[in-house]
Order: structure tokens, then C-alpha cells, then sequence
């Protein structure tokens, strides 16, 4: 190997160590932006304490993430990636209107006890939500309840689409399994009943 094929393959070793010393850089502001969101929620979370929770600088942090946006996402993206999401391709497998509101409740409820800890600082702390991530949770509820809604026989009822909506949102089911103490089992079976009740399925 030639004195320039030495130096080559050297400076390409050096690069990818610092490119590798980067990626471990960022994960770890990642991962202490994701444990602060989940104890003491993003309201209370600051680039400071990013920083000392990463052992990095504040100037790091910035270097990484141009705002506090970017992070957000780069932390939602990884906190999500960890989760098992719900899956509203499998709910839409049962046309009856009530199979499928239980199957996709359950499937909701088991996610929100998953991701509860989480969950509740994100919803709690709303207002200090990026506005680019409120529209993207206002958007996925509505397209979890649209997804519901379209096997009953009258799903632009009013009355019902408000119910559904109810039955599909996390603080929902935080007040009847988290406050309440209901199973999430016992929890579905009476947003069903009276998301029934209110489409006429059901006396």
C-alpha cells in the first residue's frame, strides 16, 4: 500500500469515527430529552437541563437541533419508535360497526397503559407542545375516530361522532381506568355500549 493509500484510508477512519462520535452525540441529548419529557413533561423541560442530563454542552445541544421543534420531533420519533402503535388497518378488518369499535378501543387503551407516564405530560402540557405536534395528535384522533365511525350506518350523526370522539381520546380513558380504576377491558365495553345506544344498535 502506498504512502497516499495509507494516508487516504486514514483520514476515511477518521471521519467515520468523529461521523459515529456524532451519532452517539445526538442520541444521547435524544434519549435525556425523552426521560425529561416523560418525568417532568416539556413544559419544565429546558435546553439546559437537556444539556447536564446529556453531559453536554448547551452549545452542543443547539449544534444537533436548530430549535426546540426539531427536538421535539426527533424525540417524539424516538419515543414512538420504542412503542407498539395501534394499528387502525387491523380495526377496519370487522365491518360490523361494534366489533370494530371494540377491537380499535382496545387496541387504543392497551397503547395508552403502554405509553401512560408519557402520554399524560404530552396531553398535560399541551400548550407548550410545538403547534406542528398538537395538529398532528388533533389530526391522528380524528383519524382513529373516522376509521370507527365508518362501519356504523350513520356515521355522520352529530351525537354519535361526538361519542366516538370521546370514547377515542386518552384523557378518556385515564379517567375511567386511571381514576376510575375500570380494566381497560371493562372500559371498552361501556364506550361501546354507548356509542350502541346512541346509534340505535342497542336499547
Amino acid at each position: 500500500m502506498s504512502e497516499q493509500q495509507r494516508s487516504a484510508k486514514a483520514r476515511k477512519y477518521q471521519m467515520n469515527k468523529r461521523a459515529e462520535q456524532v451519532d452517539t452525540t445526538r442520541q444521547r441529548i435524544v434519549d435525556a430529552a425523552v426521560a425529561l419529557h416523560g418525568s417532568v413533561g416539556p413544559a419544565r423541560t429546558t435546553i439546559a437541563g437537556i444539556a447536564e442530563q446529556a453531559q453536554v454542552t448547551r452549545l452542543t445541544v443547539y449544534r444537533h437541533f436548530a430549535d426546540e421543534e426539531a427536538l421535539f420531533s426527533a424525540c417524539s420519533s424516538h419515543w414512538l419508535s420504542q412503542q407498539q402503535l395501534p394499528d387502525p388497518s387491523a380495526w377496519c378488518e370487522h365491518p360490523d360497526p361494534l366489533q370494530r369499535l371494540h377491537a380499535g378501543l382496545t387496541d387504543l387503551y392497551r397503547f395508552y397503559r403502554d405509553g401512560e407516564p408519557m402520554l399524560r405530560n404530552i396531553y398535560g402540557d399541551w400548550a407548550a407542545l410545538p403547534e406542528k405536534h398538537r395538529t398532528g395528535l388533533r389530526e391522528r384522533d380524528t383519524f382513529f375516530r373516522d376509521r370507527l365511525l365508518e362501519a356504523f350506518p350513520e356515521p355522520g350523526s352529530a351525537r354519535l361522532r361526538a361519542v366516538v370522539a370521546h370514547a377515542v381520546s386518552f384523557w378518556t380513558w385515564r379517567s375511567l381506568c386511571h381514576d376510575n380504576v375500570l380494566a381497560d377491558e371493562d372500559a371498552v365495553h361501556a364506550m361501546t355500549d354507548l356509542a350502541a345506544v346512541t346509534a340505535g344498535l342497542r336499547r
